[in-house]
C-alpha cells in the first residue's frame, strides 16, 4: 500500500522538462557514455508525457549503426519481449496501447532480442529511482520479468541504464523480492 501512495505523489509531482538546451545535455550524456559507445544492441523505451524523451537517442543509435529495439508488451500479463526497429520514422507508424505509446502488434512478426543474441544496453523508465539503483516502475513488473529472463539466456547480463527527471531520484524506493537494480540512474536537471 506504501507502493501504491508513493506511485501516486510520484506521478502528481513529476515535471517534464523541455527545454532544447535540457533535452541536448541529457543526449550528449548518454551518447558520451562508455557503456552506449561500445554496446551494439540496444533496447530502449519509447517514452510517455512523463518520460524522459528518448527519440533524439533513438535517431543516433541509427546514425551510428547499432541495431535497436524497443518494448512490446503483453497487456494481459507481465509478459514483454524486446523487438527490433527498422527505423526511427517506423515509429509514428506503429499502433498506440491503451498507455497512448506506439508498439508493434502482438501478432507481427519481429526479431526478438533474446532470440538473435541479446543485448548489451537497456535504457529503463520508471516513476522514481535511489541511489541505490533501485527502480520504482509502473507495478507490472515487466522489466523486471524481462531482465530474469536475459540473466537466462544470455551469457552476461545486459548493462541497465535508467533514464530520469532530478525530481524522480529519492532518498528510498520501496522494493521487493522481485525487483531487479538498475546499474546506473542518468538523470536530467530541470532549469
Amino acid at each position: 500500500m506504501a507502493s501504491m501512495r508513493l506511485t501516486q505523489v510520484l506521478r502528481r509531482e513529476q515535471v517534464r522538462t523541455d527545454t532544447p538546451g535540457g533535452r541536448r545535455a541529457a543526449l550528449a550524456e548518454v551518447i558520451a557514455h562508455s557503456q552506449y559507445q561500445k554496446s551494439q544492441r540496444i533496447s530502449i523505451f519509447l517514452s510517455m508525457q512523463d518520460e524522459i524523451e528518448t527519440d533524439e537517442i533513438i535517431k543516433d543509435i541509427f546514425r551510428r549503426g547499432k541495431t535497436c529495439f524497443i518494448p512490446r508488451y503483453r497487456f494481459q500479463s507481465n509478459h514483454m519481449d524486446m523487438v527490433r526497429l527498422a527505423s526511427p520514422e517506423e515509429i509514428a507508424l506503429l499502433p498506440k496501447t491503451s498507455w497512448n505509446i506506439h508498439q508493434p502488434g502482438e501478432d507481427e512478426a519481429r526479431e526478438e532480442a533474446l532470440s538473435t543474441g541479446g543485448l548489451d544496453l537497456i535504457f529503463m523508465p520508471g516513476l522514481g529511482f535511489d541511489k541505490q539503483g533501485n527502480r520504482l516502475g509502473r507495478g507490472r513488473g515487466y522489466y523486471d520479468a524481462y531482465l530474469r529472463r536475459c540473466e537466462q539466456h544470455q551469457q552476461a547480463k545486459p548493462y541497465t541504464m535508467a533514464l530520469a527527471f532530478k525530481e524522480q531520484i529519492c532518498d528510498q524506493v520501496p522494493v521487493d523480492e522481485h525487483d531487479m537494480k538498475v546499474d546506473e540512474v542518468l538523470y536530467e536537471d530541470t532549469p
